[in-house]
């Protein structure tokens, strides 16, 4: 039983004086910290505020209750300037002055104290009392400086100075402050009946009925009490007896790498007396049937591990709780482990961090998560560069793992040739055993990095050398030790001179992964990952020199990529063990999890998507044809969200609300907490009975209907394609077994996918002849094509590659000969007029709808359904664990919107939306910080961002189509105020764009016969003609003749680049702070004209100022302009 008052992440301390303590600063606080620096540099010296605050440990901001700072503080792990070498200072404390306490584990610098005026005594005591507080294991926070001055008062009360050690006068600053002066440990003792009262006080009344259980008393059983300042704040109940409810749970988990918690040696000895006794011994077993042996054997008595049965504490005591790790095993001097099992759907408190979450599967049907701390993480690592010595120890350590051949080879290139080869080794040493190798590499493309990853986001580029970034080759770690992989990352990031720490992670399919890497946990708990960037594909021949470096255009193999700097050591995401369950690889589901994956301050633990065909990663897909595509996710993409989720290769066929679990077939159980239901529409296999009939009659040709079931036996040649691996199998089936034939290709449905189908069976070198498109009724107010000039050109180029076109036919029977598992001919009924068509292979592009296994799942569990599933606003169906997303679902009839579903929008943007409103639930801050609008509830969200559809159409032409989200309701068609269109089909580069009455860009359609600039023509979406070159000027004054050329021009690379949106944004903050007061700038200006429409000349000035600090900033991506010359 785990029971905590609820805790904060953001706010720390807070006072009567309605003072708080805030982990960290703004950019904007920067300035204010500047301004301060001059009163303190006689001691901190010549600060780079930026580069000091982005390089830090973390720093701690104290705010008044106006959000106004006062105090502000730095803490780095070395000391100030070049006093000292940051790999160096143990030795140079303990050589010169009397500090045998203060290790790279548990010590911190000041580096840098600023306050207000008359506020710095009372805030310096509050900062360096919640840094102990933030940092548990840090016992001494030191100012150590190489200029000599007189402490301020307020300094002078927290710090007192060390002892020198040697006569010699050393020229500088050193002293330090103990925990115990400022935040003293907690007090561990056992429990007395005198304790219960206090104890009771901070139990829930709910949870009254346990005083029994906490009086409770035995030999292996153990009650602690937890005091501060003589007052009781926690208590803890622990035992070597494991109950029938842990050891059920236990049963759940893979724990062969702790040996099951059973002392294995204790089984040795036994085997080694009986040799010794002289008897005779059956045959030896093996590891695995040993463990599997203790493990149903296992008396309570042979366990190597006592379990927390009751855990209580006050919330700001949580992280100091871990000052009774080191009594509980005391109690228990001959057990390794302590194991706590805790609930899933509770928040993981700050206690937790200091153990070992044991990982899952998805289909691990245990309630709780299993956390473990083995006795060694009470003692010290040494973290120190690896010598010739350790070779042996290193191969032993890893010979087990897979690329180990890699890691031993890159060892012995450290040892002979560390500085060409650019790597550096080391191990982590406890006592005389080699636990633990991090070998690093200088990152040579971290130019390329930068320009693909969204690095800015998280540190300030230019503050930094290129020789600061590094890359992990290879890590290995004691399973048992994960509690010091943080010290671990912090120590080899000192003694390497390194402030950035990179890792990659490949796709499956890629051959670049060759890193010896476990466990893999230990780097993702404190990596932050980083989302790719929209990449500007840049026009290389009209650039010429001004193009980009090749070295940042070029393509690398993808990859996820993580990071790791000091801040995110010291404070790290917090986990997140919630069970969340995305059913369908759709265009929504991933969104929704790259979202939660992509969050920098959480860590979805149990992410799971259930997908038929596993992950759409995991292939190499380019160029797969057949299936138009909404441009949403590129391979960059697709490995991020891989890297952070597990997935589960099958499909939904029940879902049990009542157990929450959904069954998947050759999988079984997945349990969630939260189930997310986006698989989308599907193409499906006719509901059509396949008989053996050479001559139908008409009155066997009534079309059938066609709600999905089961088809059973689905011939092999008859093809439904809904996802890339389906793609894949048609075209190596048609590449193996239909292009030397004569049959006919029969490509059945009315959508845009059929004709982008022909066109790869063209591509296949299949003559149109032997194709046969064949058209149902189309229906009403659907229109295929954007428009007739479209439409047109598709006829044209069907007609000339001699594809048999039939329309408004309705598919009306497949008949097959004596072989049933194969199609041999199709009839189709117009009007009552059979159409008969030989079939070597039928493509049934025709109707999508919900898959039949997803929907008897829906309908069984008693889900609301009606045509779709029905939902709420807040995607929420009618059971509160399960959400809803997508074209799969309608919204309720309560919002009288039924013209509008999630199919109407950008599936993108409806998932970021979902994880948002997820978010809500689980991320107390989010939750906190959010308001409801009060008509929320009433009203459906309805998104901006563009409709998107693409793909090769017949003719080899390019085709994309962005266009504004509109109802599905028929109505008259509306007329754009104005309409661009430059060149034709005949010319293979028409281009046509359509602007509202605002002049922003609504409707966006190209058809060319060279490849498109796709991700360059969506940033075009939404965006005000003038500030596209005043593009409508010029087109009506005969200038732009090709669209095409025209966003060729090196002017244009600005809009397309990925943080244009963000000068934007600052622009119109500059615009309105210039016009604050006036009329001129209004909210119906800001939504139709561009900035800068509406300034005086000191307006535009600000305007070009901001926009050359733009170009400046992103000078790698936009060296075709050139930098202004300053003052």
């Amino acid at each position: 039983m785990i029971i905590m008052e609820s805790e904060t992440l953001k706010c720390l301390a807070e006072d009567a004086s309605r003072q708080t303590i805030v982990v960290g600063g703004g950019s904007a606080d920067i300035e204010w910290i500047e301004s301060l620096t001059t009163s303190t540099s006689p001691i901190f010296g010549r600060v780079n505020v930026v580069q000091l605050e982005d390089k830090a440990s973390f720093a701690l901001t104290v705010v008044n209750e106006n959000q106004d700072i006062v105090a502000h503080a730095v803490f780095v792990d070395h000391p100030i300037g070049d006093l000292v070498d940051q790999a160096q200072w143990e030795q140079f404390l303990h050589k010169h002055f009397s500090s045998p306490q203060c290790t790279s584990l548990n010590t911190l610098f000041l580096h840098l104290f600023v306050a207000r005026e008359d506020f710095a005594t009372t805030t310096v005591h509050k900062i360096i009392r919640t840094a102990f507080h933030v940092v548990p294991e840090v016992e001494y926070i030191c100012l150590v400086s190489p200029n000599v001055a007189e402490l301020e008062p307020a300094l002078q009360v927290i710090f007192e100075p060390f002892q020198s050690r040697t006569d010699s006068a050393l020229q500088c600053l050193a002293f330090f402050c103990c925990r115990e002066k400022i935040y003293p440990q907690v007090h561990i003792r056992p429990f007395r009946a005198s304790d219960l009262k206090e104890v009771m006080d901070i139990i829930d009344e709910e949870t009254a009925s346990s005083s029994d259980s906490i009086e409770l008393e035995s030999e292996h059983c153990h009650s602690i009490t937890v005091e501060a300042d003589k007052a009781v704040v926690g208590f803890i109940k622990v035992s070597d007896v494991v109950d029938i409810y842990n050891l059920k749970i236990l049963d759940h988990f893979d724990l062969r790498q702790f040996k099951g918690f059973y002392k294995i040696q204790e089984k040795q000895a036994e085997a080694a007396a009986a040799d010794l006794s002289g008897e005779e011994q059956e045959p030896s077993s093996t590891l695995e049937e040993q463990r599997e042996t203790q493990m149903t054997e296992a008396p309570s008595k042979k366990y190597n591990a006592f379990c927390i049965r009751f855990f209580l504490t006050k919330k700001r005591f949580n992280l100091r709780s871990v000052d009774c790790i080191q009594y509980m095993f005391q109690l228990f001097p001959d057990l390794d482990y302590c194991i706590f099992t805790f609930d899933l759907s509770c928040a993981e408190f700050g206690f937790l961090q200091n153990f070992l979450r044991v990982p899952t599967e998805p289909t691990n049907l245990s309630p709780c998560a299993l956390y473990i701390f083995h006795r060694s993480g009470l003692g010290r690592v040494e973290v120190r560069k690896a010598v010739d010595s350790d070779w042996a120890a290193v191969s032993d350590l890893v010979k087990d793992l897979n690329c180990n051949k890699s890691l031993l080879q890159d060892l012995d290139s450290f040892y002979n040739d560390p500085v060409s080869v650019m790597l550096q080794a080391f191990v982590a040493q406890m006592d005389t055993q080699i636990v633990g190798i991090l070998i690093v590499k200088d990152e040579q493309d971290v130019d390329y990095l930068r320009a693909h990853y969204n690095i800015d986001n998280y540190i300030q580029f230019s503050q930094y050398r290129s020789e600061e970034h590094v890359h992990i080759r290879h890590f290995v770690l004691k399973p048992f030790l994960g509690r010091l992989s943080k010290h671990y990352f912090k120590e080899v990031l000192r003694l390497a001179h390194k402030s950035c720490l990179y890792y990659r992670t490949y796709p499956r399919h890629c051959s670049h992964q060759d890193s010896c890497v476990d466990p893999l946990d230990f780097v993702l708990n404190y990596a932050v990952p980083i989302s790719p960037r929209k990449q500007i594909i840049y026009p290389l021949e009209e650039l010429g020199n001004d193009a980009p470096s090749i070295r940042l255009t070029e393509e690398q193999a993808p990859f996820a990529l993580s990071l790791i700097r000091r801040k995110f050591l010291v404070q790290p995401r917090r986990n997140i063990n919630t069970r969340i369950v995305v059913v369908g690889a759709s265009d929504t589901g991933l969104s929704f999890l790259e979202t939660l994956c992509l969050r920098p301050n959480l860590k979805f633990n149990n992410l799971a998507l259930v997908s038929t065909h596993g992950f759409p990663g995991d292939c190499d897909h380019k160029d797969m044809g057949f299936l138009s595509t909404s441009h949403a996710y590129n391979s960059k993409d697709l490995a991020t969200i891989h890297s952070n989720i597990n997935v589960v290769k099958g499909k939904m066929v029940s879902i049990n609300r009542k157990s929450k679990y959904v069954l998947v077939s050759g999988v079984g159980k997945v349990p969630y907490n939260y189930l997310i239901l986006c698989t989308g529409l599907q193409y499906s296999v006719p509901n059509l009975t396949v008989e053996n009939i050479s001559d139908p009659s008409n009155d066997q040709l009534q079309p059938q209907p066609t709600e999905q079931t089961n088809p059973g036996v689905v011939p092999s040649n008859l093809f439904t394609l809904n996802d890339v691996h389906d793609c894949m199998a048609a075209r190596h089936w048609l590449c193996a077994n239909f292009l030397d034939q004569k049959d006919n290709a029969i490509i059945y449905g009315d959508n845009i996918d059929v004709y982008i189908s022909v066109e790869t069976l063209l591509s296949l070198g299949i003559p149109g002849a032997r194709i046969h498109l064949v058209l149902p009724p189309p229906e009403p107010a659907v229109c295929t094509f954007p428009n007739s000039v479209v439409e047109n050109a598709v006829a044209a180029a069907l007609k000339v590659a001699n594809v048999h076109v039939h329309r408004d036919f309705v598919l009306a029977q497949m008949n097959s000969d004596e072989h049933p598992d194969r199609l041999t001919s199709v009839t189709f009924t117009k009007d009552s007029e059979p159409l008969h068509l030989q079939c070597g292979v039928f493509l049934n592009l025709s109707g999508k709808e919900i898959d039949c296994d997803v929907l008897e799942s829906i309908q069984k569990s008693l889900l609301l359904y009606d045509d779709r599933l029905v939902i709420r606003a807040t995607f929420l169906t009618t059971d509160s664990s399960i959400y809803g997303a997508g074209p799969l679902t309608r919204f309720s009839h309560w919002y009288h919107s039924d013209e509008w579903s999630h199919a109407n929008f950008n599936s993108k943007e409806v998932g970021q939306d979902l994880a948002e409103t997820l978010l809500s639930k689980l991320d107390a801050i989010v939750e906190n910080l959010e308001e409801e609008s009060p008509v929320e509830g009433r009203l459906i969200p309805i998104y901006k961002q563009a409709k998107i559809q693409g793909g090769k159409l017949p003719g080899g032409f390019n085709f994309l189509h962005v266009t504004k989200p509109s109802p599905t309701t028929a109505r008259r068609p509306f007329t754009p105020t104005t309409q661009i269109v430059t060149g034709g089909v005949n010319t293979g580069n028409y281009f046509c764009i359509e602007l509202d009455c605002n002049g922003l860009v609504e409707t966006i359609i190209c058809l060319s016969l060279e490849p498109l600039p796709i991700s360059n023509y969506l940033t075009l979406y939404g965006k005000h003609e003038k500030l596209l070159g005043q593009m409508l000027r010029r087109y009506r004054q005969g200038l732009i003749q090709d669209l095409y050329s025209f966003f060729r021009q090196k002017w244009c690379m600005p809009i397309f680049h990925d943080r244009y949106s963000d000068l934007e944004k600052e622009l119109w903050e500059k615009v309105r702070l210039k016009d604050t007061g006036s009329q001129r700038v209004t909210e119906e200006d800001s939504d139709s004209s561009p900035p800068g429409s509406f300034l005086d000349a000191e307006g535009r000035a600000t305007v070009r100022n901001v926009t050359q600090r733009f170009l400046a900033h992103n000078k790698d991506l936009l060296p075709m302009f050139s930098e202004p010359e300053q003052p």
